[in-house]
This record gives C-alpha cells, sequence and structure tokens, in this order.
C-alpha cells in the first residue's frame, strides 16, 4: 500500500478503485487489483 499526497490520480488508475474514509484517513480500495491500494493522512497527535 502505498502512502500518496494526491489521491486524485490513485483514483483514476483503475476503473474499479474506490475512495473510502476510515478512522481519519482516506484509503483507495480496489478489490480486482490489490496493487493500486493506496492510502492518505496518518496518526493524530493529541
Amino acid at each position: 500500500m502505498k502512502v500518496l499526497s494526491s489521491l486524485r490520480a490513485a483514483k483514476v488508475r483503475h476503473k474499479d478503485c474506490k475512495v473510502v474514509r476510515r478512522h481519519g484517513r482516506v484509503y483507495v480500495i480496489c478489490k480486482t487489483n490489490p496493487r493500486f491500494k493506496a492510502v492518505q493522512g496518518g496518526k493524530k497527535k493529541r
């Protein structure tokens, strides 16, 4: 899974890629081709 600063380019790599928000992070998931997985955002400091 790649850590990217811009997920816009990651979304258009494949037609099955979806952008999902989970726990304050933004993920690009692709079930048909898992090598396109990407994440944006990290831990929040307290």
